[in-house]
């Protein structure tokens, strides 16, 4: 470490100590805060937790302090929320108050300072955003358009399996056929165009960028500069990875996507209903609603928001229909009743399935892809369950535990789709009980929840149609240990599952 590198590390901690005896002092006198950890100087409470951060610690967390903690987290207040009440208020009742989101080292990077939409602040350009990025993906009228093409791509991975022989004897990893069928649904919408096979050179380096960017942000490692300013000097290395991933994934989509879709374009007329999502934003980029950046970071959202959270869900359904033969009969023989042996389901069927619909819900309610939902924060000060919540905090709410607290829900941990017939019938998955937030719900809640529901019913009710889904052989059943990130909810190990084709 050069002379000037450690003057400014003395000075920042001399600095950070005087602003955590600040609000030491304001803790007792001006604010009242939330219960939590008692914070120590510069670090807060960050030498207490650490840094991971996942919805299970801060379950834990909130079983010690109550329902509204508060961590301080080196300079940054960090709140966390874990009743239905309260959750209410941030993403409801105060809406507006608490819409904004939390700046973040890494992810600046990755949305160019908050130039997308999921992670920009609460004003005009998240309203521009969310209007232009609305008509194009999230409406009816592009479902019914695209669920032709959910359809045809989930007969794909159909046709696929029972080519391999592999498949019904020792097993297949199936996420790696299920990623190719996410991301050709939605490029189909986004570019109309689709990759041919797992091999496709330009699927494999875009597939493998937008890996490597969901590991750099999803990670826990990085949390430690990002919480003590006057340590990111240590994530120099770490930064100027994220920096070139940024760059590599960027000129990806202008070169191969945004580009070609411009030409094609220029080269002849689209009507409106051939156009794709990009045309519709293209659009809005030639009478200058928004730049060339703005476009390509509505395509970073897409890679990651709708692909990544849509194919572990379809992984989390799949696994527990294997680890839950009885759920998966009774699935079937709910599809060969009212569909009829060998009709594939379509999407207008899904609303005359009401177990699929079921085992849908409880997938997302037990193994919610997003369980602490993207980070709220509040620009100015504000009033939360009776305490002060300080301008700039970041607002966690922890919607797996709202929707696996047993004090809410009868046996959480049980995969029990009957439950939404019973106890919790009038229970869905837009928001409408604020037990259960899979989506969110409010100004900022996640709009793919019109794509994501009827493309999980299509692909597991097809899976389950053709085939019974069976563990290795020898095994009982598969690993669905967790592997949590900062805004994710994984299955650890991508699992051999065997596939045994049905007859008809």
């Amino acid at each position: 470490m050069d002379l000037l590198l450690l003057e400014k590390t003395l000075l920042g901690l001399f600095a950070a100590t005087l602003l955590a005896i600040t609000v030491s002092k304001l803790r007792g006198k001006r604010f009242k805060l939330p219960p939590g950890p008692i914070p120590v100087p510069v670090f807060g409470n960050w030498l207490q937790v650490g840094d991971d951060l996942n919805h299970r610690n801060l379950t834990e967390l909130a079983k010690k302090f109550g329902q509204i903690l508060l961590l301080r987290m080196g300079q940054r207040n960090l709140v966390v929320v874990s009743s239905p009440n309260l959750a209410k208020d941030v993403l409801h009742t105060q809406g507006v108050e608490f819409g904004s989101r939390t700046r973040n080292v890494v992810f600046d990077i990755f949305t160019g300072k908050g130039q997308d939409m999921v992670f920009t602040v609460y004003g005009e350009h998240w309203r521009k955003m969310r209007r232009i990025m609305t008509v194009p993906f999230f409406t009816n009228k592009v479902v019914q358009q695209n669920r032709f093409g959910w359809e045809d791509e989930a007969g794909r991975v159909v046709e696929d399996v029972r080519k391999n022989p592999e498949a019904a004897t020792d097993g297949m990893v199936l996420r790696r056929r299920l990623q190719l069928m996410m991301y050709n649904n939605m490029y189909r919408i986004m570019f109309d165009r689709r990759f041919e096979s797992e091999e496709d050179p330009l699927f494999v380096k875009l597939k493998a960028l937008n890996g490597e960017r969901s590991r750099l942000a999803q990670s826990f490692e990085y949390n430690y500069g990002d919480f003590i300013p006057v340590l990111r000097p240590f994530l120099r290395g770490y930064l100027k990875v994220c920096k070139d991933v940024k760059e590599r994934r960027l000129k990806l989509f202008k070169d191969y996507f945004v580009d070609e879709r411009k030409k094609l374009g220029s080269r002849k007329s689209i009507d409106s209903n051939g156009k794709c999502a990009m045309d519709h934003i293209l659009d809005a980029q030639n009478k200058g609603e928004i730049n060339e950046d703005n476009v390509l970071y509505i395509v970073e959202n897409i890679n990651v928001a709708a692909i990544e959270t849509t194919l572990w869900s379809i992984e989390w359904g799949v696994a527990e229909l294997v680890n839950h033969p009885h759920i998966q009969n009774k699935l079937r023989n709910e599809l060969d009743s009212v569909l009829g042996p060998g009709v594939q389901i379509t999407e207008p069927d899904i609303e005359k399935l009401p177990y699929l619909q079921a085992v849908v819900k409880e997938t997302l309610r037990l193994r919610m892809a997003i369980p602490l939902l993207v980070p709220h924060m509040n620009l100015h000060d504000a009033k939360l369950g009776g305490y002060d919540i300080p301008a700039e905090s970041k607002i966690l709410v922890n919607a797996w535990w709202l929707a696996n607290n047993p004090d809410n829900w009868k046996n959480p941990e049980e995969f029990r789709p009957e439950r939404f017939f019973e106890e919790e019938s009038k229970v869905e998955a837009n928001g409408n009980d604020f037990r259960y937030l899979p989506f969110g719900v409010g100004r900022r809640s996640c709009p793919g929840i019109i794509l994501a529901l009827p493309i999980l019913g299509i692909t597991l009710g097809r899976l389950v149609q053709n085939f019974d889904l069976l563990p290795p052989p020898g095994e009982p059943k598969i690993d669905t240990a967790e592997k949590a990130g900062q805004f994710s909810l994984q299955i650890m190990k991508h699992s051999i599952i065997v596939l045994k084709p049905r007859s008809f």
